[in-house]
């Protein structure tokens, strides 16, 4: 299904949260790269696309009433062969049912387990006074504490991503500090601009939340992914 359709199909569905397999559609569209992810129905149907796939995967509970998946045990990562997919496919579902029985659980996405990069928060916001504007910083549990991320307004051109890139306090973490692998920041800024790009064509977005972006010196990959629609 494509970007438009899975918009149109949310909103005749009176939804404005997508899940992530439809928000990594969507981005991956824009040029966006994200980790392959597919939705299994059934416990069968989670170990057929995670031998497709490869292992290690990891599974997630894919429900839009569900937004934060670990708090309700619909997490299950480093899965590595039929067995563990099978247990923690039914762990999933008994966990996510009893913290939330009314929720309307679609299944679990699938994906390949990612090799860990630096992590990377990007995505979009709608602010009241300027419209859409575009977020950039360190992610995982460093943008909850740090809060270092910095803003443009959208439309952005490469400039106003490598300044972006550049004005973070933690910028060092992705020059490769300590002897950690440097992050491609002509990857990181390429994404930014996509998203701005995507974001500047698409009416109706409210929020875009891209977290984590795993950086590595060649190339980054978006691991989880959120869309938010207007309700308008």
């Amino acid at each position: 299904m494509t970007g438009s359709k899975i918009i149109e199909k949310a909103r005749q569905e009176k939804r404005t949260v997508l899940t992530e397999i439809e928000a990594k559609t969507i981005l991956g569209e824009a040029g966006i790269n994200c980790t392959e992810t597919k939705l299994a129905t059934t416990r069968e149907e989670a170990v057929a696309l995670s031998e497709k796939i490869g292992y290690p995967v990891v599974l997630k509970i894919s429900s839009v009433d569900i937004t934060h998946k670990s708090d309700a045990g619909g997490v299950k990562v480093n899965l590595a062969d039929q067995t563990e997919v099978e247990k923690g496919f039914d762990e999933i579902m008994t966990s996510c049912r009893a913290a939330f029985p009314d929720a309307d659980i679609e299944g679990v996405a699938v994906q390949g387990m990612a090799k860990i990069g630096t992590e990377i928060i990007m995505g979009t916001i709608k602010d009241p006074s300027f419209g859409p504007v575009v977020m950039f910083g360190l992610g995982g549990i460093l943008v909850e504490v740090l809060k270092d991320v910095a803003f443009r307004i959208v439309p952005i051109e490469k400039k106003d991503a490598v300044a972006m890139t550049g004005e973070i306090q933690g910028k060092k973490l992705l020059e490769g500090y300590r002897g950690q692998d440097p992050a491609d920041l002509a990857c990181l800024q390429d994404m930014l601009v996509r998203l701005s790009d995507f974001v500047e064509k698409t009416p109706g977005i409210e929020e875009i939340d891209m977290n984590p972006v795993f950086a590595y010196k060649d190339g980054a990959a978006v691991v989880d992914a959120r869309i938010i629609l207007s309700a308008d």
